[in-house]
């Protein structure tokens, strides 16, 4: 199967992925703390993250975190979706404070 760049935006930060492994998956093989993992099916959105660019498949997402327009917008959970190209990233949320942070400490995103 293909390996993808995978992007943080927020971070900058940037490693590569093989398309069987869901982007949460992938994020977590890093190996950084602070990479929510909560219930990897969809059911939780402590993964949620929106796709700036790039595609890619999903599975159904719970509806009390993702909307039919957060999909619309390409704000999905990290755990149901799998890259088919190169992807760039936003972290949102729970994800977004603990992954992102600034010098300071502070939440780059909330």
């Amino acid at each position: 199967m293909s390996n993808y760049l995978i992007t943080i935006e927020d971070s900058g930060e940037s490693y590569r992925q093989r398309g069987e492994r869901n982007l949460l998956e992938g994020m977590a093989a890093l190996g950084r703390k602070g990479i929510p993992s909560g219930c990897c099916g969809g059911g939780c959105g402590v993964c949620k993250v929106e796709i700036v660019s790039g595609s890619y498949r999903k599975r159904a997402m719970s509806r009390a975190h993702v909307s039919a327009e957060d999909e619309a917008q390409h704000r999905v959970l990290a755990c149901r979706i799998w890259p088919t190209s190169d992807l760039t990233l936003k972290v949102l949320g729970k994800m977004g404070k603990n992954l992102c942070r600034e010098r300071g400490g502070e939440a780059s995103r909330s």
